[in-house]
């Protein structure tokens, strides 16, 4: 993942949309497979990378599991094809993150880190005009997530990731809507807010997540290098 970051980000592209496609086909016996299968390649791509990338992995994969199970399960804006939360969605949330960072990693290589930012930009703020005006379904929802999301892309912390992050998620979510993997809810459950499907800011959630990831785990590795530096201390004092 840190060598050929192109190559990854291809990857994980062809890899979830072989995936979403192979979910249409089984039932929950073969979706449990298919969880299996993504949790291997998602700890085959920790292997690859920093300690820290690996934990804001990992805690994105935390985040996002919590937010899918408030969103769908809970909530229901959004619905999966069995009516569950699929086994293969917490490490695909993984993967969907180290591609987002390995997209930007390739165009800081190629020195289009800005064309990457502002190409994202660009695609959510005609998304949201077009889900306001043109498309089939209104989606005011998704409009707020869209200015949302332009705001993190503008100022945030770690745009290129974001904008990364941004073209796999919208991807996939064309894709996953277009098959019947997911269906968003024509309104925001609980509200009169229309919703597209999928909607145009739904990337603004995978960002969230992503800034929690970047926030807590260089936090989270400090506290474990401190725990490891104790225990020869403890052992000592047991000992004694």
């Amino acid at each position: 993942m840190t060598r050929r970051p192109g190559l990854a980000a291809a990857a994980v592209g062809v890899y979830v949309t072989l995936l979403l496609l192979a979910d249409r086909y089984v039932e929950l016996p073969g979706q449990l497979a298919l969880g299996a299968l993504t949790w291997l390649v998602l700890l085959a791509a920790l292997t690859q990378i920093t300690p820290e990338r690996r934990a804001q992995t990992l805690l994105v994969v935390a985040a996002a599991t919590c937010g899918e199970i408030l969103g769908s399960i809970v909530w229901g804006v959004y619905t999966y094809r069995l009516e569950n939360l699929p086994s293969f969605v917490p490490p695909g949330h993984g993967l969907v993150y180290l591609a987002g960072f390995a997209l930007a990693r390739a165009a800081a290589g190629a020195g289009r880190e800005r064309l990457l930012v502002w190409g994202a930009l660009t695609a959510v703020l005609a998304w949201a005009l077009a889900g306001l005006t043109v498309l089939p379904r209104a989606d005011v929802g998704g409009a707020l997530g869209a200015v949302l999301l332009a705001v993190y892309l503008l100022r945030g912390r770690a745009p290129p990731v974001y904008a990364g992050v941004f073209v796999f998620v919208a991807y996939l979510e064309l894709y996953g809507t277009a098959i019947g993997t997911w269906t968003w809810a024509e309104t925001i459950p609980g509200t009169p807010v229309p919703n597209g499907n999928p909607p145009s800011g739904v990337a603004a959630g995978y960002v969230w997540f992503d800034m929690v990831a970047l926030a807590v785990a260089p936090r989270l590795l400090a506290g474990v290098r401190a725990a490891r530096a104790l225990i020869p201390q403890l052992s000592g004092a047991l000992l004694r």
